[in-house]
């Protein structure tokens, strides 16, 4: 006598495997069970109206007591002679056959084959819980980086593109780590990197892709530079010195306005640290990077004076209106003030917001000299 023949299952994984999957799901990574069984619901109908083109209306049963799946074409009952729509009217003389309660105007559910659905539950089912794991992956790196906004993050140098120099850093570890690329223009110039190398970085930003979380990272912005002398310095840290404002060349200086409302701490000399050994750490990290530390001041004047360092200031003339001042500077010390290329105006004015006019000390002679 002859075996019963086997029904060929599904491929992939049939319907109590799905709802096992969304539970684990639910459970692990904290997607629930009704969201990602929608999306399930949603691609089972697409993919069943993709097949069956001529059919309108399908639904989808979900028993999860029982955990069944049942697909039903939604047809309208119809009189026999207005029966034109196979695909979705029913005549009355059928509909009775399956419920005398049936009359003209109500909708009757028909069961898709089961062998039929469960292809098509089976396939897309697995389809989209693998989606929904690569999504909840995804939200999960996002969310761990998102919160790392404007800190730094160490990345190990995976790749340098030779066309356009930039650099992939791969930053974290395990299922939380993820691609972040370093483009050619946050490098700090001169500054060259290995596959390989770790190097600090500043987290510009975090945003959503298709492909996943998109970090993007720089060397060169004045907050790396913050979050570096945060580290090192504890009063920075614990908020007893105040970082007022940076200004920064990347690769060449960099000028940092700090204060303490504590009398008792020198916000300089904590930046400084023993024996300049805190400054110094930062700087190595930098690459020899060159920074002027100086007090804030709320007037604006001392500020600029300050702001001008190394340089000497003899006077500084606030402009009447706008932010805008001359300052006066010995002789001999008027290309210190403006520095090389006028890289030390330069950061002087973008440190204190003030447009500033450096003259020397004969020049304010000379001018009350003709004034007379």
């Amino acid at each position: 006598m002859k075996g019963k023949k086997k029904v060929k299952e599904a491929p992939g994984m049939n319907i109590p495997e799905i709802f096992a999957a969304l539970a684990m799901l639910e459970k692990e990574r904290g997607i629930p069970q009704t969201f990602m069984m929608d999306k399930i619901i949603q691609a089972v109908t697409t993919a069943y109206k993709r097949d069956h083109k001529d059919v309108e209306n399908v639904i989808v049963d979900v028993d999860e007591e029982h955990q069944t799946l049942k697909m039903y074409v939604q047809k309208n009952v119809v009189e026999e002679e207005d029966y034109v729509d196979p695909f979705n009217e029913i005549p009355i003389q059928d509909a009775k056959a399956i419920s005398a309660k049936y009359e003209v105007g109500d909708i009757v559910n028909i069961p898709v084959d089961n062998t039929e659905f469960g292809r098509i539950a089976a396939g897309n089912g697995k389809q989209v819980i693998i989606q929904g794991l690569r999504e909840a992956e995804r939200g999960m790196v996002y969310d761990e980086f998102n919160s790392k906004q404007h800190e730094i993050l160490t990345g190990v140098v995976t790749r340098i593109d030779p066309r356009t120099n930039a650099v992939s850093l791969r930053i974290g570890t395990g299922t939380e780590s993820t691609e972040a690329l370093l483009l050619a223009g946050e490098q700090v110039p001169g500054e060259e990197l290995v596959e390989g190398q770790h190097v600090k970085v500043y987290v510009v930003d975090v945003r959503r892709s298709t492909r996943g979380p998109q970090i993007l990272i720089s060397r060169t912005h004045p907050g790396l530079v913050k979050r570096l002398f945060e580290l090192e310095v504890p009063e920075i840290y614990d908020g007893t010195v105040e970082v007022k404002s940076i200004a920064r060349e990347a690769g060449s200086r960099t000028k940092m306005a700090v204060w303490s409302a504590d009398e008792n701490v020198d916000p300089i000399g904590a930046c400084v640290g023993p024996k300049g050994q805190r400054v110094a750490n930062i700087v190595e990290e930098l690459r020899g990077e060159k920074i002027d530390i100086i007090k804030w001041s709320e007037d604006p004047a001392q500020f600029i004076a300050a702001a001008l360092a190394p340089s000497d200031v003899v006077n500084v003339f606030m402009a009447e209106e706008g932010k805008a001042c001359r300052v006066i500077v010995p002789d001999d010390q008027l290309s210190l003030a403006i520095g090389k290329e006028g890289q030390n105006a330069r950061l002087a004015a973008r440190l204190t917001g003030y447009k500033i006019d450096i003259k020397p000390e004969s020049y304010r002679e000379e001018d009350e000299a003709a004034a007379e």
